[in-house]
Formats: C-alpha cells, sequence, structure tokens
C-alpha cells in the first residue's frame, strides 16, 4: 500500500482542489460550481491562511487524493477558536483507506497542541448518513444545534 503524506495545500495544488470542490459539490448538492468564483475562493484562501483558513491534502505516489478545509470560528463562550471543517473530499479510486481518517487525525492533533483552540466542528449534509458515521468513528457527535443560513447570489459582494 501507498505512503500518504499529510501536508499544507500550496498555490500548485489550487487546480486539484477546484477540480475536487467542482465533484465534491456534484456529488453532495448535485451543483456545479462557477469555476472563476471558486478558483478566486481557493487563491484567496491559500493567500490569507492565517484570516481565511487553510486546507490541507493528502498526497500518494506524488498525486493528491483527498483534501480538508479548515476554517476559523471564535467563541467568546469558550473565549478559544473552534475549527471548522469543509470541503471534504476524496477522489472515488482512494475511499475506504483511510485518507479522510489521516486528514482529520492531523488536524485533529494540530488543534489540540495549538494554544487557543478548544475544538473543532463540522457540517455534514442530513442525507449523507456514511460520512456521518465515518466522522462518529473519530469520535465526533452530533452537536444540538440546527445550521442555518442565508446565502447572497452576489456572493456577498
Amino acid at each position: 500500500m501507498d505512503q500518504t503524506l499529510i501536508r499544507w495545500a500550496s498555490a500548485r495544488d489550487i487546480d486539484t482542489i477546484v477540480d475536487f470542490n467542482q465533484r465534491l459539490a456534484h456529488e453532495t448538492e448535485e451543483m456545479s460550481l462557477d469555476s472563476t468564483t471558486l478558483r478566486r475562493g481557493v487563491e484567496r484562501l491559500l493567500a490569507e491562511p492565517s484570516r481565511r483558513g487553510r486546507y490541507l491534502v493528502a498526497e500518494r505516489a506524488d498525486e493528491v487524493v483527498g483534501q480538508l478545509m479548515h476554517t476559523y470560528e471564535w467563541s467568546d463562550w469558550r473565549d478559544g477558536e473552534i475549527w471548522w471543517i469543509q470541503s471534504v473530499y476524496v477522489r472515488a479510486d482512494h475511499r475506504g483507506v483511510g485518507i479522510y481518517r489521516q486528514l482529520h487525525q492531523y488536524l485533529r492533533q494540530l488543534a489540540i497542541d495549538s494554544a487557543g483552540v478548544v475544538g473543532i466542528r463540522l457540517y455534514v449534509e442530513n442525507e449523507n448518513q456514511s460520512a456521518a458515521e465515518v466522522y462518529r468513528r473519530l469520535g465526533m457527535v452530533d452537536a444540538p444545534y440546527r445550521v442555518m443560513q442565508e446565502i447572497f447570489s452576489n456572493g456577498g459582494r
């Protein structure tokens, strides 16, 4: 079995991250994302990781096969940061072999070792029971919250 390298994404990964996010949107929500907007969003995150967030990628045989993004939430109740996990994608031909588990455990340990980080969170589509079960096996629990949203058609501009 190939060795997996977990590392922070860089500008050289933009095309792969954009592709993975397009696939993720299609597979989970049957949505097609605007490639220009998506690319700009990925580029902006990579340019300002301390402000916006970071991508971790999983590499096998010098090829990126999985990703997750984490962003920041300030919790005044806990006087610390909560890291949100988003944009999780593992290439179909590498699913079921622990790629996401390795990404998750890497980020979890970084969060534990980082002063001021008090937890990690993610959201999962209600219908995606297989993903929810993976997250439970990794120690995550259902939160007593419902996510609500208002998405602006102009992307917040």
